[in-house]
């Protein structure tokens, strides 16, 4: 990922923090950065974990490995949108000392640190690694619309059907980027679609 603005996310990698439990959230090529944090994790670090995985496009091919990690809990789900609200329970009754570790997508990454920070887990117990794809969650700022994966420039927003120039600007709260109208001034100007978000 190239540098770019300020309110742009830096993402690190995981490595294994004391603490009185893990939290492991990952979708697709994520799990990889949960099985490489795993090899230097010292004993007993799964024993109070709990790994939340969403597969993705990645299927079967990471599940055996992970569950072979025996954590205390695992849970594959379909879907970030459909584990939110086991992971917003799981944040509510969390214990002082939780450790959360988010891999994998920017989509994912932001919404799961999204519901954790609103049930006040503190933000230095939360590393980030992004893994996989570069495609984007992006709000239009006009119909305030969620558009899930963009992976081209410009974009088409999923809600209002604008032409969306898709920003560097990214908003935590909302864990999405910023796109706004590209041809608000002619919306007959037909704008080369690239994709650039892989």
């Amino acid at each position: 990922m190239e540098p770019s603005i300020k309110s742009r996310p830096v993402y690190g990698t995981l490595s294994p923090q004391p603490g009185a439990g893990h939290l492991l959230i990952a979708d697709a090529e994520g799990a990889e950065a949960i099985l490489d944090l795993a090899k230097s994790a010292p004993a007993g670090f799964f024993d109070a974990a709990e790994i939340v995985f969403i597969p993705r496009a990645s299927g079967d091919r990471y599940l055996a490995a992970l569950q072979a990690l025996n954590p205390a809990r695992f849970y594959e789900g379909p879907s970030i949108a459909a584990a939110l609200p086991r992971l917003r329970q799981t944040f509510a009754t969390a214990h002082m000392g939780l450790r959360l570790y988010l891999a994998g997508t920017e989509g994912l990454i932001g919404q799961a640190m999204q519901a954790a920070l609103e049930a006040g887990i503190d933000h230095a117990s939360i590393q980030t690694e992004h893994r996989g794809s570069l495609a984007r969650r992006v709000q239009c700022v006009h119909c305030k619309g969620i558009t899930e994966d963009v992976t081209t420039q410009p974009a088409t927003c999923a809600h209002c059907g604008l032409t969306l120039l898709v920003r560097d600007h990214y908003s935590r709260r909302l864990a999405a980027f910023q796109g706004v109208c590209i041809n608000a001034e002619d919306r007959s100007e037909q704008v080369p679609v690239e994709e650039v978000f892989r």
